[in-house]
């Protein structure tokens, strides 16, 4: 894949969720963003910001400081910025009884404790920050 030229390669869980974490740190994102469980491969190419992860089986969390029930594919792709992941793919949130696509994902700037998750159909939630840090 062209996206991925030129991008750092980390395979195996513990290698693939170091990089996926440190990666959200760097981009002053929350941790706990990502509940990866069996990763195969994470990758992110530093001049285009393009990040995948690659995992062995689909993954439903339930942040539950914000009762939502999150669902993340076996491959999760994205474009990284700081405070920002743009052009998501991979990752639905639990809506009623839908689960339409999250495509960007922003922190607030300047700071408020708050995150903004926008749908392609262009439904905006906002969260407390503090409901996707680690452990949540």
């Amino acid at each position: 894949m062209a996206e991925k030229e030129g991008g750092i390669v980390n395979k195996g869980h513990e290698e693939g969720l170091k990089l996926a974490l440190s990666l959200l740190e760097e981009f002053e994102l929350p941790v706990g963003l990502l509940p990866l469980a069996d990763v195969i491969e994470v990758g992110f190419v530093r001049a285009t910001g393009y990040m995948w992860i690659v995992q062995k089986k689909k993954v439903e969390h339930l942040f539950k400081m914000v009762s939502k029930q999150v669902s993340y594919d076996t491959e999760i792709t994205g474009y990284v910025q700081k405070k920002c992941i743009k052009k998501l793919k991979g990752v639905k949130a639990k809506e009623l009884m839908l689960w339409p696509p999250v495509n960007e994902i922003t922190v607030n700037n300047p700071p408020t404790g708050k995150i903004q998750f926008k749908s392609l159909a262009g439904v905006k939630k906002t969260f407390p920050v503090e409901a996707f840090a680690a452990g949540q």
